[in-house]
């Protein structure tokens, strides 16, 4: 099983589309509101250099955005 975590923030689009594709195939991932957790919000900038939302690692893999095709490959969804 994959591990799947989403760094995300309450009012972002792309963070929602990203979650809503993962919950609609069953596939359980791990959210952070990096808006409310400045530790995480600081883990996901120390991890991706990013401050733009959603950031997806796939176990070690990086996603920044909500890329679908890469997301379905990473996860392993048909």
């Amino acid at each position: 099983m994959k591990t799947i975590t989403i760094y995300s923030t309450p009012s972002c689009h792309f963070c929602h589309a990203a979650k809503e594709f993962l919950k609609s195939k069953d596939i359980a991932f791990t959210d952070y509101d990096v808006t409310a957790d400045p530790e995480k919000r600081k883990e996901m900038l120390e991890r991706s250099g990013q401050l733009g939302v959603p950031v997806i690692f796939v176990d070690d893999e990086m996603i920044i955005g909500f890329d679908q095709k890469k997301l379905s490959e990473l996860a392993g969804i048909a």
